[in-house]
């Protein structure tokens, strides 16, 4: 597998790729709507540069105004200045080249460092529920006016980072760059938690609000976390990709002229975007063996977007153990 971008689309192959079942991935797409790993790259330095200047702002701007909304939304950015920079780190390790050793690359690193990034959120929530559990019952006074402007600077920066990452990166189909945009996402909706905090503390003097808000910004952080972990988890268990259905492929390969069985059939991720497939066919005795792999690699390209094949033609008289899996 050459270093080819590795943010094309699961769906939509506009191109069927064949050779002898493999489906190498020498050739270069043409469906990436403009989106390329540079661009994911220069997405991400760009949303990183903000949010990491922007988590530095909150944090002391928390600690002078002793407000914890400020300090949780910080909280959150660095949290999100982190999952940038892993982000980044896994975007420049999948476009090594695959080697003897590592015949698939290093595209799971990106799959790992979103984990890592889903865990580390429910770390920082943890953190933040703890501090506003001891507010609630006697809420300091916090500076509200310095407090609402530090937060809509904060808003602002976000907005822009989102755009950045959504104008430059393919948010869609990459799980690393959309658990990025999402983590971002969701500062901004701690920055107007924020905003709204201080609005009340300054209108009508409840402190209360401030950790009320911190625990609503921690609720959105476990929610976008929770979402990654599960999605990186199936991934890093070979579950099949959200959108092909096993059943349906089974059923399009035991249509094709010539093929009475069809088992062993496993299809799994690689990371976002990179599918992979096997299977063994059986197929009637005089059938040419070569048609049939040709028309199989051709409509699971056509059908589910899924170039790397491997296929396995038997006969009925081909016999192997039974396979565990």
């Amino acid at each position: 597998m050459s270093s080819h971008s590795h943010s094309h689309h699961g769906h939509n192959h506009d191109h069927t790729c064949h050779g002898h079942g493999h489906g190498h991935h020498g050739h270069h797409h043409g469906h990436h709507h403009g989106l390329d790993p540079q661009g994911n790259k220069k997405g991400l330095l760009l949303a990183l540069g903000i949010t990491f200047s922007i988590m530095l702002l909150e944090f002391f701007g928390g600690l002078l105004t002793n407000s914890l909304a400020l300090l949780s939304d910080s909280g959150h950015m660095l949290s999100d200045t982190v999952s940038l920079l892993l982000s980044l780190v896994a975007v420049s390790f999948a476009s090594r080249p695959s080697s003897p050793k590592r015949t698939f690359g290093f595209y799971r690193f990106e799959i790992l460092a979103a984990l890592l990034n889903g865990v580390t959120l429910f770390v920082v929530a943890g953190f933040i529920m703890w501090e506003a559990y001891g507010r609630f019952t006697e809420p300091p006074e916090v500076a509200s006016g310095s407090m609402m402007l530090i937060a809509s600077i904060g808003l602002a920066a976000n907005v822009l980072s989102a755009w950045a990452l959504m104008r430059k990166g393919d948010v869609k189909n990459n799980i690393n760059l959309r658990s990025a945009y999402l983590h971002v996402l969701g500062d901004a909706l701690g920055s107007v938690g924020a905003i709204a905090a201080g609005a009340v503390m300054l209108l009508f003097g409840w402190y209360i609000a401030d950790p009320i808000i911190s625990v609503v910004v921690a609720l959105l952080i476990l929610r976008g976390a929770w979402g990654v972990i599960t999605h990186t988890v199936h991934i890093l268990m070979e579950g099949t990709p959200a959108h092909v259905n096993a059943a349906d492929v089974e059923d399009v390969l035991s249509r094709i002229p010539g093929v009475t069985e069809v088992h062993d059939l496993h299809i799994w991720s690689i990371t976002s975007g990179l599918d992979s497939l096997s299977c063994h066919l059986v197929i009637t005795d005089g059938q040419n063996s070569q048609i049939v792999l040709q028309a199989a690699i051709t409509t699971i390209a056509e059908r589910f977007g899924i170039d790397h094949t491997t296929i396995q033609i038997e006969t009925p008289a081909t016999r192997h153990a039974e396979l565990k899996v």
